[in-house]
């Protein structure tokens, strides 16, 4: 579900990734999700931007620890890839650092790794690509 003005509070205060002037924008745009269970609880979220203005790339996914490995994740990634898909893109693109298990549940979903960025006292940053058929 894309998220609303009334998930700034949430999105504020559980995404410690984002500069907080950024998030009302992001909204405004539809590029941040917000992850609910059945009871409409909020378990976390997904945000995106564009790699070199012309490329969905998924910035960001967090699920709640208790409500991982359920196929949440899967679902939202999948969400978005087919919303991408219907707004004419045909490559989605992620990352997430080599420490990460991060990186299995990209590749179990078809994404491929296409380089990596070092930076200085960082582990390295893994890039993937989807192609979206």
């Amino acid at each position: 579900m894309v998220a609303t003005d009334s998930d700034y509070e949430y999105i504020r205060e559980s995404d410690h990734h984002i500069l907080e002037n950024l998030i009302l924008p992001k909204i405004k745009k539809n590029e941040i999700y917000i992850l609910r269970n059945q009871d409409e609880s909020n378990i976390g979220w997904m945000r995106y931007g564009y790699f070199w203005d012309n490329t969905p790339f998924m910035n960001m996914i967090w699920v709640d620890e208790q409500y991982r490995g359920k196929g949440v994740g899967k679902q939202v990634v999948l969400l978005w890839e087919d919303q991408m898909k219907q707004n004419g893109f045909k490559l989605v693109m992620t990352s997430t650092q080599a420490n990460e298990e991060a990186q299995h549940f990209y590749r179990n979903l078809g994404y491929r790794d296409a380089g990596c960025l070092l930076l200085e006292n960082e582990p390295m940053e893994i890039i993937l690509t989807k192609k979206l058929i």
